[in-house]
């Protein structure tokens, strides 16, 4: 007889947003189809949420008391810490695109069906996984002019020796980069490459990680990395290794 195999841990979920009722409704779905849940009312609750222990996902509400959910998210992307979605009542493109920019891993405007917000989860958790597992063939590492890639822990290390802290789409971006430098990628290509052929993501998202991207590089790179090339798409201008 065949010995018993573990499941996988249920991965961890926090919903923040002011509105408990809502908040309830979202938690108690999520719990429905196999995930840990904890809930946080504002950003002081966020906080003690996340004291408590490791967060996979933050479905974080973009209109919060004190503290909104934009500087969170601001902040809580510095930190390296969970992938986040952000909802919010007002549906804006630009508040979408402010909230991509600023480190959110996909936006939804409130309401939204439970059925499309658990689609988004496990759509995002499947894409921080796998850029998680994304490594270079030949070790952990890649290194050009003076930055070393960190496969495992999605970091970036400058020629400084500074520490940059990648998001999901950043690291999955770079990744697709430093696997084919000197070559224009179209907007296509890098979605279907760094998400996959079947991810929702927009055109105008990748331009806004691409130009994340590109700020966390510009202080230490001695030239321009990511190059625009108009109707085409982008290139990565430098010479890649593996150490």
């Amino acid at each position: 007889m065949s010995p018993a195999v573990n499941p996988s841990p249920a991965a961890q979920i926090l919903v923040v947003d002011d509105d408990s009722e809502l908040r309830a409704g979202i938690a108690d779905y999520l719990l429905q189809h196999g995930y840990e849940v904890r809930e946080a009312g504002d950003a002081r609750g966020m906080e003690a949420a996340l004291a408590a222990g490791p967060v996979d996902l933050m479905v974080l509400d973009l209109m919060l008391p004190g503290e909104d959910g934009l500087s969170i998210c601001r902040r809580v992307s510095d930190e390296g810490g969970p992938a986040i979605i952000m909802l919010s009542a007002m549906g804006e493109e630009i508040d979408r695109i402010l909230g991509l920019e600023l480190g959110a891993d996909d936006y939804l405007a409130k309401p939204c069906s439970p059925r499309e917000l658990l689609a988004r989860v496990r759509a995002v958790l499947r894409r921080r996984e796998d850029s998680r597992s994304t490594v270079p063939a030949k070790g952990k590492a890649y290194a050009f002019l003076g930055f070393v890639l960190d496969g495992v822990r999605r970091t970036l290390r400058a020629p400084n020796g500074v520490t940059i802290l990648l998001t999901a789409g950043e690291f999955s971006l770079l990744s697709v980069f430093l696997d084919n430098p000197q070559r224009i990628l179209s907007r296509d290509q890098l979605i279907e490459k760094a998400k996959g052929a079947d991810s929702e993501v927009f055109d105008r998202a990748v331009d806004v990680q691409i130009s994340r991207l590109r700020r966390k590089l510009h202080d230490c790179a001695p030239q321009e990395v990511i190059k625009t090339y108009r109707g085409a798409g982008y290139l990565f201008d430098a010479k890649v290794t593996r150490p």
